[in-house]
């Protein structure tokens, strides 16, 4: 059986990968919006800090034995670690300047941390292997599905979802969002805010973390992985509106279909339809789908 040339099994299949991609767009967007969002930095570093969470899952498996079921929650962890450091040490100085600072010092800081794991693993990249418990896969008749890129497709969605819910409709959510328009306030009433701005920034490094490790099994692990991806992430951010959570999630996963169907009807046009769907966006509506136009 086919739908306007190809068959449903292929075509379905590569829906699913789109999915897949289309859900590592959506965590890694949902958290530079966060970070945009609530603190107004535009963190060029979140490629290499996705990076770094696969690398952190590897060397755990590698040298310390741990699994992937605790390097999912670990390697976060420890790369959220890093992000409030950096916040503390570096970032926190740049919150009264222009936006272009605050790119300029993250994209530092990724091409450090690229330049160090270039220089320490090369980049050839390393494999980490699927769990046994999500080896293997399922044939639902119209396709087959394996069980691991159905899980990378649940576990986003829930974590997006959890996310939205926090931020968009929790007393938590709006601290953080009253925080950044009206820090003196929000301070005079007993907040901590410099504290909630750095745990906010630690939280966002640590859903592209989070990215990575789920992204390890399926991809090489190699200090380019970040770099090769930060800019489509990007153009997400900018189609979805700067700063929009549920625009990122929404517009990541509908951008890994489109991208999907793409290589099947028109595989030329997979590598710049992304890109060409933005620029319409910007014509038509420069604040982004989902973006508050000032």
């Amino acid at each position: 059986m086919e739908l306007f040339g190809v068959p449903i099994r292929g075509l379905a299949s590569q829906l699913l990968i789109g999915l897949v991609n289309g859900s590592f767009y959506a965590i890694l967007s949902l958290g530079l919006a966060v970070i945009f969002g609530l603190l107004n930095i535009i963190n060029f570093a979140h490629g290499a800090l996705y990076m770094l969470g696969a690398f952190v899952a590897w060397m755990m498996l590698k040298y310390l034995g741990v699994g992937y079921w605790p390097a999912l929650f670990l390697a976060p962890l420890v790369v959220g670690v890093l992000g409030i450091l950096i916040e503390r040490l570096l970032l926190r100085w740049l919150y009264q300047l222009d936006h272009l600072y605050g790119l300029l010092l993250t994209f530092g800081i990724a091409l450090i941390l690229e330049g160090v794991f270039r220089q320490m693993f090369g980049i050839s990249g390393e494999s980490y292997e699927v769990p046994d418990s999500l080896k293997g896969g399922v044939d639902l008749g119209f396709m087959f599905m394996p069980l691991y890129r159905g899980w990378v497709v649940v576990a986003a969605l829930v974590v997006c979802v959890v996310t939205w819910y926090v931020i968009e409709r929790t007393k938590l959510g709006a601290l953080l969002r009253a925080g950044t328009e009206n820090p003196k306030l929000v301070q005079a009433l007993g907040v901590n805010v410099p504290l909630m701005v750095t745990l906010t920034y630690g939280f966002g490094v640590a859903l592209a973390a989070f990215a990575g490790v789920l992204a390890a099994p399926i991809f090489q692990v190699n200090p380019v992985m970040g770099s090769n991806l930060i800019i489509v992430v990007f153009a997400v951010v900018v189609i979805g509106g700067m700063g929009s959570i549920f625009g990122s999630i929404v517009t990541g996963l509908g951008l890994g279909m489109i991208e999907a169907l793409t290589k099947v009807y028109y595989a030329e046009a997979s590598a710049v339809v992304i890109f060409l769907i933005m620029a319409i966006v910007l014509l038509v509506r420069p604040a982004g789908l989902f973006g508050r136009e000032k």
